[in-house]
């Protein structure tokens, strides 16, 4: 009974922790909001507004979401110090498999809260607008692209968020030059967030006849989907609008017609596109929303440069500028997987499978 004793211990702080998590996500305050919304979209006047009536109706599902998951997960909590303490009690060992269990799954899924509560910015919450671009190695590169976007798919599917394809431009011969994709779920641009920077891969190049090293070079840019009560002004005339045929894999629709939208801010020159409505119009409307989170995320750029007397460094997509590193080569075969706190490198070591690499990327990120 050596075994449940230590789980018994092992679970013992978790009680004081979870009331801490309580208050810290004021489930208290979430019950009484949820109970006047839920009042609120009761009058019969509620869908008198439609737009104002489909963001109390978005929050009310948020909050029951913050709520049921707290709930379950302090549930979760009481069934296995429930099955420990009955298992000391009658002395059952055939429940010890089974205690440990539920302890790991609880401790995950304890974790997992923990992280979420983390993330507090005030656009965390929100989904999550990420775009790859290809830099140096040339067609390497442009596979680099297209297995990060692999690995932040995998990813996406893994947390059970929604990933929707807002830009595509594939590789001369292999891979992908950029990418833009949304994805959808509560906290995707908080858990996102850090992952903007450069990306680099060293590796045996399958693109090489001589079997050498390359290293190979991708940026990656994380927004917010903002709503449309950000304040953000945006002069129309100060945009090129430029219309073009979609790429892909064609259809009815897609192109036939130039639905494809490519906006070109002047005086900041930044550059948003959508093509993945069947429409221009929706297209269009996406991407003005993309131009309006690059634009906000530049103001608030601007204001804490200027709070802290420092000037931003955009970095070139190449030698001396990654955030990360992703070496294949030396190692020829998956052992482990390391992280540098200093540098934030990732060494995986892999046999020529990127699907193993991706899976241990998927358990290092977040």
């Amino acid at each position: 009974m050596l075994e449940l004793e230590q789980l018994k211990l092992e679970l013992q702080p978790y009680e004081e922790k979870l009331e801490e998590m309580g208050a810290s996500l004021d489930i208290a305050g979430a019950k009484e909001k949820l109970k006047t919304l839920e009042e609120r979209s009761a009058d019969p006047n509620f869908w008198s507004d439609m737009e104002e009536a489909q963001k109390v109706l978005q929050e009310i599902k948020s909050l029951k979401i913050k709520i049921q998951k707290y709930n379950e997960l302090y549930q979760e909590y009481e069934d296995i110090v429930t099955l420990v303490e009955m298992g000391l009690e009658e002395q059952e060992e055939s429940l010890i498999p089974e205690a440990k269990q539920g302890t790991k799954e609880f401790i995950s899924h304890y974790e997992d809260m923990r992280i979420a509560t983390l993330l507090d910015g005030e656009y965390d919450k929100n989904n999550a607008i990420l775009t790859l671009h290809s830099g140096a190695g040339g067609t390497e590169a442009c596979d680099w692209v297209s297995m990060l976007l692999r690995m932040y798919v995998r990813w996406a599917e893994d947390k059970e968020y929604k990933v929707e394809t807002l830009d595509y431009l594939a590789g001369d011969e292999a891979g992908i030059k950029s990418v833009t994709i949304k994805i959808s779920g509560e906290n995707a641009y908080g858990y996102l967030k850090s992952e903007k920077g450069v990306h680099r891969l060293v590796r045996i190049s399958p693109f090489d006849a001589s079997g050498r090293r390359h290293t190979s070079f991708a940026s990656c840019d994380v927004i917010p989907e903002l709503d449309d009560d950000v304040d953000i002004e945006v002069n129309p005339e100060d945009l090129r609008i430029d219309t073009y045929r979609s790429t892909g894999a064609g259809g009815q629709h897609v192109n036939t017609t130039d639905s494809a939208v490519r906006i070109t801010h002047i005086p900041t020159n930044i550059v948003v596109q959508c093509q993945n409505e069947r429409s221009q119009h929706k297209n269009k409307e996406m991407a003005l929303k993309m131009l309006k989170a690059k634009l906000y995320e530049k103001k608030m750029e601007e204001q804490m440069e200027k709070l802290q007397g420092i000037r931003g460094e955009v970095k070139e997509i190449g030698w001396g500028s990654q955030i990360r590193s992703y070496v294949f080569h030396p190692y020829n075969m998956v052992k482990d997987h390391r992280t540098n706190e200093e540098t934030g490198n990732v060494s995986a070591v892999m046999d020529g499978e990127i699907d193993r690499f991706i899976n241990a990327y998927l358990k290092w990120i977040h």
